[in-house]
């Protein structure tokens, strides 16, 4: 196979059109003769990509005019962090929904810096989300977090838990961008850059105004939002080629019909994949199929040698990273917005083969 199909968790595949682009502009951006990485971050050319980039995403996204959006640094962990120290007030507590080590694991280092309450909403020995009405206890925190994507288990939450008043907190490091969602929704969500958006290096927030403010004294201002929001998320010097590259994105996404295209993609994708799964004798997938994951598909033969023995084949044949993590074992194929459905049924041509040799 000539051809490579990178199927990583992250930092993960990046549009090809999107590549081309930066390798062209790579020494002369703008007719600079220079590269992005070299002109100044206060400059007028870089100013202006910054300012449009904002404006590009709140198109592609539909974000309304009274949320910000921050350009950070720090990945989702630092916001692990910044969470509490920005939005904890007078209740003095928050509440995270946990369904995998990701929203688990934002609950722990939100315990450093305030009272944390957890509930587990996966049911009882399965991958299955069983509670998302949380509104008759939200309004008792000063909000309340999950992570609608868990990258590890592969387990997806579509509907948006209902929380009544209270501020709903997403982290969508793994499927921002990869469908159409109402912002209003929600009061923060953020998500690092190396899965959809971008590479690694840069993390985006997307804040509702009333939020911003309130911070505990003791908040380093760099994960202070509105320190960022006044400073144009430029306190310090950004990653500015990460920056330049999810504008590229952002543009990209735009000129190929937006987020509608981009969720049939995906739907087709992870329909194509689970459909073989599922009349597969020889591997499983044992998430629930009203929680699994359109951009990461988890499965297993059952045999941890058969596994390892796979992963090794099928990096051999140019399907790169399908080994699962190591929280979880087995494969994990994560088909995220650059995925294109050649690599899905050339994952699953694959798959087919090898059940044949071993079963």
């Amino acid at each position: 196979m000539t051809q490579v199909y990178n199927f990583s968790a992250g930092p993960a595949m990046m549009p090809t059109a999107v590549l081309e682009q930066a390798q062209r502009e790579l020494l002369n951006w703008q007719d600079q003769h220079t590269s992005v990485m070299e002109v100044s971050h206060r400059g007028k050319l870089f100013m202006e990509l910054a300012t449009q980039s904002v404006a590009d995403l709140r198109a592609l996204y539909n974000v309304p005019d009274n949320y910000q959006i921050l350009f950070l640094q720090g990945g989702a962990r630092g916001q692990f962090a910044a969470l509490p120290m920005n939005l904890i007030g007078e209740k003095g507590k928050a509440l995270y929904l946990t369904s995998g080590h990701w929203s688990a694991t934002a609950a722990k280092e939100a315990r450093n810096f305030a009272e944390i309450d957890e509930i587990n909403i996966l049911a009882e020995g399965e991958l299955r989300v069983d509670r998302l009405d949380f509104s008759e206890i939200a309004d008792n925190y000063d909000y309340v977090h999950y992570c609608p994507n868990e990258t590890i288990s592969g387990v997806e939450i579509f509907e948006v838990p209902k929380v009544g008043n209270a501020v709903l907190v997403a982290d969508m490091s793994s499927n921002i961008l990869s469908r159409q969602i109402d912002i209003s929704k929600f009061g923060v969500i953020y998500a690092g850059a190396q899965k959809n958006l971008g590479p690694a290096g840069i993390t985006i927030v997307i804040i509702r105004d009333d939020l911003i403010g309130k911070a505990r004294q003791a908040t380093p201002s760099i994960w202070n939002y509105a320190t960022q929001r006044d400073a144009d998320s430029m306190i310090n010097t950004p990653p500015t080629f990460a920056w330049y590259l999810c504008s590229l994105v952002f543009k990209h996404l735009l000129a190929n019909g937006g987020l509608t295209a981009v969720e049939k993609r995906n739907q087709a994708k992870a329909e194509l994949l689970y459909q073989y799964l599922d009349n597969s004798t020889f591997y499983r997938n044992e998430v629930a199929k009203a929680n699994r994951s359109l951009m990461n598909v988890t499965f297993t033969t059952g045999d941890d040698e058969l596994n390892a023995k796979f992963v090794a084949e099928a990096t051999a044949c140019g399907l790169h990273a399908l080994k699962g993590h190591k929280v979880l074992g087995g494969m994990r194929a994560s088909i995220y917005n650059a995925m294109p459905i050649e690599g899905v049924q050339a994952l699953i041509d694959f798959m087919q083969k090898f059940a044949q040799q071993h079963q």
